[in-house]
């Protein structure tokens, strides 16, 4: 028996069902930067849950006033950071900034008087404006520190939100799936929520050191503005591969300004740091927390840099840590029927070598 062919109403409820995917699709992708901020925002109630936590635990308290006291904790440990080194780090980014362009441009004068230096520098200017010298790099970064601001501020705001009622936007978040897969889409969201938890308190663990360690190295050899330039490096950290490469490049070429043997004394610094961050910080935190294979989250840094932008860079980490948890439970265990350790689900099981 033949099937009958579809009527012009169900080519036309078809055709405006592709349209309104399509409108959709759009209009996610013009509102990007919101979603990422979004998610920039779940990482911030994480923690701020993570906290909250153990103060409920201990005080007795409702949750709320534990979330009350974690946000008056995180404030108070930003205002005693502030008021300890608030001003000697303004003054050294000052400072940072202000002697930038001059080293890059003394730096610049040094390059040409080779004659590879100069070729290097030719072809720097004919690839094109994008290209273009530092100091209009810079400018660009100062131009967007005022949209920095605003999105962090949204980024703390949605996160008291989110830490506040976590449960209502599960909910709502649940009722946009099929109900026969809202308990794999519930078990997932339990899952990253974990290993989100358990991937941050280990990044800061590992920001923090770098950041001491950099800034006491660079201050042992006499560098220019060495707690500025260490707390670079900390911040830089959260964005793996690529973030301490560029927190390295204006300590270095500060160094390199004021004579080539503390440009090596520097590099040095930075290396052996690094390596340390390497071979004894990270191993020593992935111990208790999560632990990504560093080929993974190399690509995907590359990858959803290239294709998110700016904010895919700084986010690539802990969305990679999502799209991790989601393949190995949906995919892998689930539509694969084959066993996989899911991160942050099976955080507390011990490791097969």
């Amino acid at each position: 028996m033949s099937e009958r062919p579809p009527s012009l109403r169900d080519f036309t409820l078809r055709v405006l069902v592709l349209l309104a995917l399509v409108v959709l699709a759009l209009f996610l992708w013009r509102v990007l930067d919101v979603l990422l901020l979004g998610f920039a925002s779940v990482l911030a109630a994480i923690l701020l849950r993570a906290l909250a936590e153990p103060i409920a635990r201990r005080l007795g308290v409702p949750d709320g006033v534990a979330l009350g006291l974690a946000v008056l904790l995180v404030l108070a440990l930003l205002g005693a950071v502030l008021w300890l080194f608030g001003a000697e780090v303004a003054s050294q980014a000052t400072q940072l900034i202000d002697q930038l362009p001059r080293a890059w441009e003394a730096l610049r004068q040094v390059i040409e008087r080779s004659q590879l230096g100069a070729m290097l520098l030719a072809g720097m200017k004919e690839a094109g404006p994008n290209l273009g010298p530092l100091l209009t790099q810079l400018s660009h970064a100062t131009a967007a520190t005022s949209g920095a601001l605003v999105g962090l501020l949204l980024v703390a705001f949605g996160g008291v939100y989110l830490a506040g009622n976590p449960g209502l936007y599960r909910r709502g978040l649940l009722k946009l799936f099929p109900r026969a897969a809202r308990t794999q889409v519930d078990a997932v969201i339990d899952s990253s929520g974990q290993a989100l938890r358990l991937w941050l308190v280990g990044q800061l663990a590992v920001m923090v050191a770098v950041g001491l360690l950099t800034g006491l190295g660079l201050w042992l050899i006499g560098m220019p503005a060495p707690l500025a330039l260490g707390l670079l490096a900390g911040l830089a950290e959260f964005v793996p591969y690529v973030g301490p490469i560029a927190a390295a490049l204006p300590g270095l070429l500060l160094a390199l300004t004021l004579g080539p043997e503390l440009g090596l004394y520097a590099l040095a610094v930075y290396v052996v740091v690094q390596q340390l961050e390497s071979n004894v910080i990270t191993p020593l935190v992935a111990r208790r927390m999560l632990e990504l294979p560093p080929a993974l989250v190399l690509f995907s840094v590359v990858a959803l840099g290239l294709v998110l932008g700016p904010l895919g860079l700084v986010l690539a980490a802990p969305l990679t840590v999502v799209l991790a948890v989601a393949v190995a439970q949906l995919y892998v265990r689930e539509t694969l029927d084959t066993p996989v350790q899911v991160p942050g689900q099976d955080a507390a099981q011990p490791r097969a070598d």
